[in-house]
């Protein structure tokens, strides 16, 4: 029984001298690896991480820079194609409808503190949905030009309706000359205005054309509901749209501004929400508000009678 006993707390003990030994092992020698298995109940040790800082996450989201720098690595491992291929200009159309209607979201619904070129712009810049949402545009405010110019008159007697394909051409040329000369303009501003001051923002040519065409946006639905014929409601919307689509574009373009000179930086702005007034009462004025002359009374002249006499 004493045999047996003494054999069990050998056999008992043998674990943390084991144990004692392989540490003693390892030591002597260095080189050799001593594979340790924890049991079930044992639980690995997790070290923790660093926590961050709540300023730098408001910064990312504010400005949108995690994942558009992200993704602007991306992009920039992609392999350009010359720029005389259509492959070059088939990139500019990559695009889904999901983007398409996100970016009309966010020009409809701008938010302070957002920048619209990093949070939806810079990704994938592309040229489908201002080339569409322009010629959406062209077409809503030429047809619905003519429907208020009839509904307006519409029952006079001396009226006859002829319809005017000419505003076609010259909305088209208002609206495409606007929304890529101002861009050109503006571009070639904030590059001379970087080469002065380092810290501007800059922003590509591409970049600064989505923004100026998905901006438009509002004016599709604005173009429609000027047919109603009544001048405050008409300057109601134009004042709505003008807020909401020169928002975007002021709130877009003035952190690529707001380091430079006061003075240049105010006058920026200023000439941008200009302009964009100037485009918005200009296409009102002229498609809407014009006179019509043709349904003036024309006044019949009684030809000339003369009397002759006879010899």
């Amino acid at each position: 029984m004493d045999t047996n006993n003494s054999c069990g707390a050998e056999r008992v003990d043998s674990h943390p001298m084991r144990e004692f030994g392989d540490a003693a092992t390892s030591a002597a020698n260095p080189g050799t690896t001593t594979i340790h298995i924890e049991g079930p109940s044992e639980s690995p040790t997790h070290q923790p991480g660093l926590p961050r800082g709540s300023g730098g996450e408001e910064d990312d989201e504010l400005l949108g820079n995690d994942d558009s720098d992200k993704t602007e690595l991306l992009a920039g491992q992609k392999k350009s194609s010359p720029f005389w291929t259509f492959e070059y200009y088939q990139t500019f159309f990559d695009v889904d409808t999901y983007q398409v209607f996100d970016r009309i979201k966010g020009s409809l619904l701008p938010i302070p503190g957002k920048n619209f070129v990093r949070l939806y712009i810079r990704s994938n810049p592309d040229l489908y949905g201002p080339f569409w949402i322009c010629a959406t545009l062209v077409f809503a405010i030429a047809i619905s030009g003519n429907l208020s110019n009839f509904l307006i008159h519409l029952g006079e007697k001396t009226y006859h309706y002829v319809p005017e394909f000419r505003k076609v051409s010259i909305a088209a040329t208002i609206i495409y000359a606007y929304a890529w000369l101002v861009p050109l303009a503006l571009w070639g501003f904030l590059m001379w205005r970087n080469s002065k001051v380092m810290n501007i923002v800059s922003y590509s040519f591409l970049e600064i054309v989505c923004v100026y065409g998905y901006s438009l946006f509002i004016y599709i639905p604005t173009a429609v509901l000027w047919i109603i014929p009544q001048k405050a409601v008409r300057w109601i919307l134009v004042m709505i749209a003008l807020g909401i689509s020169g928002s975007v574009l002021a709130m877009t373009f003035w952190p690529a501004v707001r380091e430079d000179n006061r003075r240049i930086a105010l006058a920026t702005i200023g000439m941008i929400v200009l302009l964009h007034t100037l485009l918005s009462v200009g296409c009102l004025a002229y498609f809407f508000d014009a006179p019509e002359m043709d349904h003036l009374p024309t006044t019949t002249v009684a030809p000339n009678q003369t009397v002759g006499t006879a010899k």
